[in-house]
């Protein structure tokens, strides 16, 4: 991962200290908003005055209810929380409003926000959203990047509309993705790079030096929703196709394959993220376990070997190549 630069350092350079900060109200649920919550709450620009996050729910094998990451953090910072289940009460969107935002910042709430919420902040609502828009519109835009091949990715500050991140985007910054990146490292990269985005659009909002630049929507891609089953892979495919595939769905949902092992059971192995070989498999079938090769798990795919590290059996511990290939292959070296 690289970022790429635009001459903007860190928010302690951006904030005029002689201006009254913004009074901010931020909206987030996942750990991706509670690292940009955590950044914006050490800048001077922001006054965060109240934080919304979805309702808590039930998980985990003991079904308890447990504050989303954005609570948490707010919590720690004592900053009041709001967790409606949606914005249809008249009563949630004037409790809101009594809150007197300037700005509304979202990222990653998990809701739609209807008009009259959008409307509510004095100056602007801005969304965090992991793309370089107009590129990746929608619910997963960092699987989506890594699925397509994308060798770059970013972050844009938008103004929410009514339409799915559609707005007029004001702060835009690139990070590189590289080759054996997943969706796991360019997450964690996004999430701290949308938390120094959005100091650097507050910074520019309290001066008033500020842009907002209409997206084209011809140059449009829309991100859909990952769903579990996506993570089945096609050894069919070429090994390059394959591994992005690995890469976005990594850690979630989990990439996976069925394999019949020497007994003639049915296995279902989830992979780690690895590499192409360099070698080619003109005469194997795709998916075909060859057993260990430069200390990693080699599989056939439509044209090249590709190298696994560790292999998941289901409802097992995760193994390396060594440990499978003897265990499940009876191959001990």
């Amino acid at each position: 991962m690289e970022e790429i630069a635009n001459g903007v350092s860190t928010p302690e350079s951006w904030g005029a200290v002689d201006l009254k900060p913004l009074r901010v109200v931020f909206m987030g649920t996942p750990d991706f908003a509670a690292e940009a919550l955590s950044i914006l709450l050490k800048f001077d620009a922001a006054d965060v005055v109240g934080v919304y996050t979805q309702p808590d729910r039930p998980c985990g094998r003991g079904r308890q209810c447990r504050p989303s990451a954005v609570k948490q953090v707010a919590l720690e910072n004592g900053i009041p929380v709001y967790q409606p289940v949606n914005f249809k009460d008249q009563a949630d969107i004037d409790q809101l409003a009594a809150l007197k935002p300037d700005v509304l910042v979202v990222a990653a709430y998990g809701l739609i926000l209807p008009q009259a919420v959008l409307d509510i902040p004095a100056v602007l609502p801005l969304n965090i959203h992991a793309s370089l828009l107009p590129h990746w519109r929608g619910a997963a835009p960092i699987q989506r990047s890594i699925e397509n091949g994308d060798v770059v990715t970013g972050i844009s500050i938008m103004k929410m509309e009514a339409g799915l991140d559609t707005g007029p985007v004001m702060v835009q910054r690139a990070l590189r993705i590289g080759h054996n990146d997943h969706a796991g490292t360019i997450h964690d990269e996004l999430a701290r790079l949308g938390g120094i985005c959005i100091c650097e659009a507050l910074a520019r909002l309290q001066t008033g030096a500020y842009d907002l630049k209409p997206q084209d929507d011809s140059l449009a891609t829309y991100a859909k929703k990952l769903e579990k089953h996506e993570g089945e892979i096609d050894w069919n495919q070429p090994a390059e196709m394959i591994h992005n595939r690995i890469r976005a769905m990594y850690p979630w949902p989990g990439a996976f394959f069925d394999w019949t092992n020497p007994e003639g059971k049915v296995l279902r192995l989830h992979v780690t993220p690895g590499e192409v070989s360099e070698e080619s498999t003109p005469r194997i079938s795709p998916g075909t376990v060859l057993g260990e090769m430069d200390d990693k798990l080699a599989i056939t795919t439509a044209d090249r070997i590709y190298l696994t590290p560790e292999v998941k059996p289901q409802g097992k511990k995760g193994m390396d190549a060594t440990a499978f290939t003897c265990g499940y292959m009876k191959e001990c070296k």
